[in-house]
């Protein structure tokens, strides 16, 4: 025994289409978002990650001329020594100038 209620059939196609207007409203505050969001991170003064990769070799590569240069300076300074590591760190520690006193 069913009954042909037409106001419950227009008030059911009412609720599909109201659930496909807030659908579509929701998916068009999500993309405003987005672009909101992009255009104020855009505006900040970020570095990409290929930047920063090619700085951070190139510091590598200018580390790797220095120790080269430094070692090559030792050796002119002192033909029979070859400079280590161990010289490096132990240079830091010496003390240059005159030794300090009392007047």
């Amino acid at each position: 025994m069913q009954s042909d209620n037409r106001f419950f059939e227009d008030l059911a196609k009412m609720m599909n289409g109201l659930a496909g207007t807030m659908a579509g409203v929701g998916r068009e505050a999500e993309s405003n978002a987005r672009e909101k969001f992009k255009s104020w991170v855009g505006g900040f003064d970020f570095v990409s990650r290929e930047e920063f990769e090619a700085v951070k070799a190139m510091a590598a590569a200018a580390r790797d001329e220095v120790a080269a240069l430094k070692a090559e300076l030792a050796a002119q300074k002192d033909p029979g020594h070859a400079p280590t590591s161990y010289d490096e760190a132990s240079a830091a520690t010496k003390p240059t100038g005159k030794p300090r006193g009392k007047k």
